[in-house]
């Protein structure tokens, strides 16, 4: 009884340690959770501007109306794709990185029964744990900065995914860019989604000239096509900027719900064991209570004999 009793308190105090540690890391996850919404906002302006200017660029671009940017030609029949899907690189974090994969294999799936052969790109070590556990291919890795992404890591994603879009099919290249991001909807609910990148569709008229509105004149130095040339890198860019950033958000947050359910448990789990504790104890004080009787009577009985 003893040992048991030794074991519940171990037992109770490995729960406690443990219940310690998922509590940091619920509070960190929260404090960060609430940079990362801040850094995502912060982005807004710049996108909302550059979405414009890629807009009015486009409406006085001749061979974009003709088709001719190499970002925005779109293949009949496409035959190679490339998948961006963004995971985490530690665990902890709920199912966050389950559903990106789990939307992720979905997408590849469609595109094979159209006939399309897949590109893998993945950021975060869970995706890339997961591509070698299935021994499925990928082009190229990122790891270490899922949760606290900066726009240099944007870049060098996207200058890699311009550049595998510009090269032809014959050489390894592809002819659509997919991206799967987790995007944070609330604290409580982060909703994994799929965008296309390439080639790239602007929908112009983002800003309706109403009434008495004058509509405005634009001038570009040196020419329209060589401001689109340095703008369409830019906006690429800026997507995957959004998508890492919304993923960052969307990990932390899925990260404190998740902490916070497990220390939730392991305060009950204390409690429970407390109580086996304080059961135990109350047995082994029964036990030697009734030997310590035992013995006293045994002992009249042979003094009484005598």
């Amino acid at each position: 009884m003893s040992s048991s009793l030794r074991e519940l308190r171990q037992r109770r105090q490995s729960v406690s340690a443990t219940k310690k540690i998922t509590r940091a890391m619920e509070l960190i996850a929260a404090s960060r959770v609430i940079k990362a919404q801040n850094a995502a906002r912060a982005t807004l302006p710049y996108t909302r501007e550059l979405n414009r200017a890629v807009s009015a660029v486009v409406s006085h671009t001749l061979f974009y109306e003709r088709g001719e940017h190499p970002l925005t030609q779109e293949v009949e029949n496409p035959r190679r794709v490339a998948l961006l899907f963004l995971t985490s690189d530690r665990g902890m974090n709920g199912a966050y990185s389950t559903n990106a994969i789990k939307t992720a294999s979905k997408v590849a799936s469609r595109m094979r029964e159209r006939g399309m052969e897949v590109k893998r790109y993945v950021v975060g070590r869970k995706g890339v744990a997961y591509l070698n556990f299935r021994q499925l291919p990928y082009a190229k890795a990122w790891e270490g900065f899922s949760d606290a992404p900066t726009y240099a890591h944007a870049k060098e994603i996207a200058d890699v995914l311009i550049e595998d879009f510009q090269t032809p099919y014959e050489e390894g290249g592809v002819d659509e860019i997919h991206a799967v991001y987790t995007r944070m909807e609330s604290m409580i609910t982060q909703t994994p989604r799929v965008r296309r990148l390439l080639p790239l569709e602007v929908v112009e008229g983002v800003h309706e000239v109403g009434e008495g509105e004058l509509t405005p004149s634009y001038r570009f130095e040196p020419d329209a096509e060589t401001v689109l040339e340095e703008l369409m890198p830019l906006y690429i860019r800026n997507r995957v900027w959004f998508y890492l950033l919304q993923a960052s958000a969307s990990q932390l947050a899925s990260q404190q719900r998740a902490m916070k359910a497990a220390t939730d448990n392991a305060e009950q789990l204390i409690q429970d064991l407390t109580r086996q504790v304080n059961q135990a104890r109350q047995a082994v004080i029964t036990q030697e209570i009734s030997e310590i009787v035992g013995g006293a009577s045994a002992l009249a009985e042979a003094t009484a004999q005598e």
